[in-house]
């Protein structure tokens, strides 16, 4: 099948890979698209395992400040160089993980950031909602243990789905951005400040 520029533009808009990247995964599959799509995930995802390990001393802080000025976010996206770190695609990724904080509200941004107190909180909530509603005991463990699982996905920034895409996690987003840029990229740091709540 020939694979004609449209193609590889509407699979660049798509996935925002390189041209040459999205030609090679259009011939690669044959002219799926979806094929296509899932091609280049895959390389960002082996791309990030790849660079997962270097420093990323360089970056940005971004804000996000909501309409009416009550709710703001501030983050800070590390990188290897100072060129990412200036490239437009980062910034607005910066951004978009900003106002996804602002609107989703997350504790961390990885599992193990979250405080034990928060997880041992509502681990003894949802043992005591199993043990009430008159379940075995030998069942409330594997109940309890699947609601964590669950609640820690909703309060852990790179678990969280995509505020803007749903089917996408903040990891995917990363990942892609990782396999875009071609140097490791991480999510340092963020603050969420709302007014009237500590």
């Amino acid at each position: 099948m020939e694979i004609t520029s449209k193609m590889v533009k509407d699979l660049r808009d798509k996935t925002a890979a390189g041209i040459m990247d999205c030609k090679k995964a259009l011939g690669d599959t044959g002219g799926d698209m979806e094929k296509a799509v899932d091609l280049l995930r895959q390389k960002g995802l082996a791309v990030a395992a790849k660079r997962s390990g270097r420093a990323t001393n360089e970056g940005v802080i971004e804000t996000y400040i909501h309409a009416g000025g009550n709710l703001g976010v501030m983050i800070e996206l590390g990188c290897e160089t100072d060129f990412v770190a200036k490239n437009d695609d980062f910034r607005a990724f910066a951004r978009d993980i900003a106002m996804h904080i602002a609107a989703l509200s997350p504790v961390a941004v990885t599992r193990e950031e979250i405080p034990a107190e928060v997880v041992a909180r509502e681990k003894e909530i949802y043992v005591k909602q199993a043990l009430d509603s008159g379940k075995p005991e030998a069942i409330v463990e594997k109940m309890v243990s699947g609601k964590i699982e669950k609640f820690i996905s909703e309060i852990c920034l790179t678990e969280q789905r995509y505020v803007k895409n749903p089917d996408l996690s903040i990891q995917d987003l990363l990942n892609e951005l990782v396999g875009k840029m071609g140097e490791n990229i991480s999510i340092k740091r963020f603050a969420r400040f709302q007014v009237g709540s500590e």
